[in-house]
């Protein structure tokens, strides 16, 4: 019961705002006040003058003389009001005044009234009330607070978010966390994350003026450390001064001591259940959490957990893929006599982290090398899967000894057969290192670069087909031959577009810085790959890259005892014209001089020979003999023990004059017989 013998008013829980009414009802600071307008005379009751601070005596009932509790500037603010209020037909005003108190202070008042008129229209009347609004205001201001503060804290858990949502790795997580924005947003100096891993934590602290630092790990069960007890608790642990420190954990005090930290936050980081590891926060001039910054800090260690363990996986998923891509890559490249070769591979920033682009370097027989460069579409692990085969199926036809050409149409062929709905582009480059004899194919790919021994660059123009995969589906398999020379000292670029891709450039302009690069660049193969490398990686390109530079070195013309061989499928007119342009390449470069259209001559019709007259392929090799006088020799094999013999040809004969043409352009010739198989040989000085 109260004083008066009512109820008793219950009480007020701790942290409950009382109405702004009811504070002015409990102070009684609150009067009426009637104004004749026609008289110019004003009544205030008791409360009234008390909220005015006016004694009785001191009110002579003239509205003037409320003018000395007003500032001059209050007073014409009010008079104006009102008058507008009169003018304008308005039922009532409103207004809030600073009344100048006896004792020198102001107090902040609320003045209301409601404006009576008669018949006609006239305002003749004023009724309304005073009220001392000092402690509406104060709490209106801290309303007004309490409200920017969960404005605030709602921003800090909103932007955070945001930054998280883009978080896909690990590292990205710490970058969000751990920036200057991050640590702005969370009001702390340092953070610590700690990744629960096995019974360890892998700490990573970052803070003013450092970069992320890895410490060692730290055991889950050390009773000694903050992190530890919150990852084995699941609970957080709030330390609130430097005393705390000392006392609870004599390890990290000189070390807080040190960092000028006054308080820190321990939360746990719990995703699916579990706790995934600790974040912790450092503060300076900090000595207490309010309830809402602990939820805050609850909230915020709950959407941290959840996109660390989205991280975690990514970063799984992201080493898996690369393992598949690394382990679809060559393991090695082989070594190759009459040549340097040098390799690069970037991998995807988008998607997995891992894509379709490969490169290999094919050692074949007669000194020569294979190289390919390709990309199948998509940044996936399917990607790398069709990658992988594609690289083995297009190193195995190179191996048997197809020419370029088929070689590209049988994987355009094994990829559709796939029944994938991926495609890929590809280039593929033989090359005779003797005579530096290029034949290049190209699938939908880049065109290769040239840097020449001068330091010029060109882009090789190589007519091409359709993508693999495409041809066999919308068109037909047809990848013309390019033929040309690489000379001593030229080095042969071929690259996925990963290399020409400029941020905000077209592939014309990518393609020129690319090519100014590589002209501009060191001489050392190795240390240009490295180069180039660099470059893609300052422009932050999402593709992955793959690079292969092959550069034929100095002195490769033919020694004595060299030789270059060609295998010959039978009904491939690819492969034959592949051998006529090896051969004529390598008798120029080995200087056969006047004889040289000779010697093609009779390799064509030996070759021809023993494509038309066997069931089986040939292999063709041409070679210089170790003889006192300079000689060549031409050998054609084929499956048939049948020996040749010339016969000759009718007046009106189309056939039967090949070995009368051998037989008067060679120098000797002659036919081994090999078991089952023969030999057919030239030679020329």
């Amino acid at each position: 019961m109260s004083d008066r013998g009512g109820p008793a008013a219950p009480a007020r829980e701790a942290g409950d705002w009382p109405a702004p009414a009811a504070l002015s009802m409990e102070l009684n600071h609150m009067g009426s006040f009637d104004w004749d307008l026609a008289r110019g005379q004003m009544h205030l009751d008791e409360g009234a003058l008390r909220v005015m601070d006016l004694r009785p005596e001191e009110f002579d009932g003239a509205p003037g003389t409320l003018g000395s509790r007003l500032t001059k500037e209050e007073r014409a603010r009010l008079e104006a009001l009102i008058s507008q209020a009169i003018a304008h037909g308005r039922p009532a005003y409103s207004a809030y005044l600073r009344v100048q108190l006896r004792d020198g202070t102001t107090r902040l008042t609320h003045a209301q009234g409601t404006i009576l008129r008669d018949d006609g229209g006239r305002a003749h009347r004023v009724v309304g009330m005073v009220r001392d609004a000092t402690l509406e205001l104060n709490f209106s201001a801290q309303q007004f607070a309490l409200d920017q503060e969960r404005r605030r804290q709602t921003g800090v858990i909103q932007q955070t978010a945001a930054a998280l949502a883009n978080a896909s790795t690990v590292q990205d997580v710490i970058g969000v966390l751990g920036g200057p924005e991050g640590l702005a947003r969370l009001g702390a100096v340092n953070m610590i994350l700690g990744l629960a891993e096995a019974g360890r934590i892998r700490i990573v602290t970052v803070g003013e003026g450092r970069e992320s630092q890895l410490a060692e790990y730290v055991r889950v069960d050390d009773p000694g450390l903050p992190m530890s007890e919150v990852v084995r608790t699941g609970r957080p642990r709030l330390v609130l001064s430097r005393a705390e420190f000392a006392a609870a954990y004599p390890r990290l005090y000189p070390h807080a001591e040190s960092l000028g930290i006054d308080s820190a936050a321990y939360l746990p980081l719990i995703a699916e259940g579990r706790v995934i590891g600790a974040l912790g926060l450092s503060y300076r001039g900090k000595s207490a959490f309010s309830p809402e910054e602990r939820n805050l800090l609850i909230a915020l260690s709950s959407g941290i957990g959840q996109s660390l363990q989205r991280a975690k996986l990514h970063d799984r998923e992201h080493d898996l893929a690369g393992e598949l891509q690394q382990a679809m890559l060559p393991r090695s490249i082989p070594e190759v006599p009459g040549a340097e070769v040098a390799v690069r591979y970037r991998p995807a920033h988008e998607g997995q982290g891992i894509g379709g682009d490969w490169y290999d370097v094919i050692a074949l027989p007669g000194g020569r090398v294979g190289v390919v460069i390709g990309d199948v579409q998509g940044h996936d692990t399917k990607a790398a899967a069709v990658m992988g085969q594609l690289r083995i199926v297009l190193r195995a036809y190179a191996g048997e000894g197809h020419a370029p050409a088929t070689v590209m149409a049988r994987a355009s062929e094994f990829l559709h057969e796939l029944d994938t709905e991926r495609f890929a582009t590809c280039t593929y480059a033989e090359i005779d290192l003797s005579s530096g004899a290029l034949q290049l194919v190209r699938a939908g790919h880049i065109d290769p670069l040239v840097r020449h021994t001068d330091g010029g660059c060109r882009w090789l123009t190589v007519p091409g087909g359709l993508p693999l995969g495409l041809s066999a589906t919308f068109g037909p398999l047809d990848y013309p031959v390019t033929t040309l020379t690489l000379d001593p000292g030229d080095a042969l670029l071929m690259c996925t577009d990963g290399l020409v891709e400029v941020p905000g450039a077209d592939l014309d302009d990518g393609l020129a810085q690319l090519a100014e690069l590589v002209r501009t660049g060191p001489r050392d193969i190795g240390e240009l790959s490295d180069r180039l490398c660099d470059v893609v990686d300052e422009r932050h390109i999402q593709d992955d890259m793959a690079l292969v530079i092959l550069r034929r070195t100095a002195g490769d013309t033919a020694q004595p005892g060299g030789r270059l061989r060609q295998y010959i499928p039978a009904s491939d007119p690819d492969a034959l014209s592949a051998a006529r342009h090896m051969i004529r390449s390598a008798v120029r470069s080995w200087g056969a001089g006047e004889r040289a259209d000779e010697i093609e001559l009779v390799s064509d019709e030996l070759i021809t020979n023993a494509l038309l007259h066997t069931d089986g392929p040939a292999v063709v090799t041409i070679r210089p003999l170790s003889t006192p006088e300079p000689r060549l020799r031409v050998e054609v094999e084929d499956r048939s023990s049948a020996l040749p013999h010339r016969r000759e040809p009718g007046e009106a004969g189309v056939s039967g004059r090949g070995l009368l043409l051998v037989d008067m352009l060679a120098d000797v010739w002659g036919v081994e017989s090999r078991g089952n198989d023969k030999c057919v040989w030239a030679e020329f000085g």
